[in-house]
Parts: structure tokens; sequence; C-alpha cells
């Protein structure tokens, strides 16, 4: 069984956390999973959502977006297009970008094209404002 369980959040601009964690919780296309160390191997897909992780027995969130996990007995690899933790998301440009999102979503059918593009920014922008609001 593994001594520790390591954690690297991943963007393709940069290493956004690496780091030592007691537990790491990851939202998951197929649901909500979570990691202690000496977890089975596997491979996930990453789904918009609230990833947290506790560390020194404080938990830290972060927004992400899609992407994959890959999970050994110890270390946590989640590669994700986006990772912004709570405290240093700018709110008020989270609530235009909801604002936006909701007045294109209105003006669009479901057969539109555009209607999955602004239906996920929609979802960006409020997991962004629920991750902020984790002061």
């Amino acid at each position: 069984m593994a001594d520790e369980l390591k954690l690297e959040i991943v963007t393709p601009e940069q290493m956004t956390f690496r780091g030592v964690v007691e537990e790491v919780t990851i939202p998951g296309t197929e649901g909500q999973f979570g990691v202690l160390k000496g977890h089975a191997a596997l491979l996930s897909s990453v789904d918009i959502g609230e990833l947290s992780f506790t560390q020194d027995h404080k938990k830290t969130y972060y927004a992400v977006n899609t992407g994959y996990a890959e999970v050994t007995a110890s270390k946590v690899t989640v590669l994700v297009e986006t990772a912004e933790r709570f405290d240093l998301i700018d709110r008020e440009r989270a609530k235009r970008a909801r604002e936006q999102a909701e007045e294109k979503l209105a003006k669009l059918s479901r057969e539109d094209v555009e209607f999955v593009k602004a239906r996920l920014a929609l979802l960006r922008a409020i997991t962004r404002l629920n991750v902020a609001g984790r002061d």
C-alpha cells in the first residue's frame, strides 16, 4: 500500500497544483468519485464541476473543465482544460458569463448548433460561482 497520495492538477498552460493530499474528489463524467491512498488504478474522464482535496486537514476547491484523471495507488494526475482555485475566481466575471449564457440560451432552440455551446458555458459559469462561494 502507498504511504502517501500525490496529486497533480495540470492544464495546458501550467501545473496548477502539485502536492501530497489526504484525499481527492473528482467530478467524473460517470459521477463524482473519491480517491484515497492505496486506491485501485483507473483512468476516468473528468466533467465540468468541482474538484476538491484535503491537505493538512484543510479542504481546497477548484472549478475544473473537462479532461482526464489517472489514478494509481500513490498518485492522481488530473489533466483538464482549466482549473481555478476557489479563492482566485473572479466572481463578477463569472456572473457576467452566466448572464450572457442565459441570454444566449433564451434566444436559441434546442436544435441550434450553438445551443450545446451556450449550455456548457452556462454550466462552467455556474460551477465557477458555486466554487467561488466556498470561502
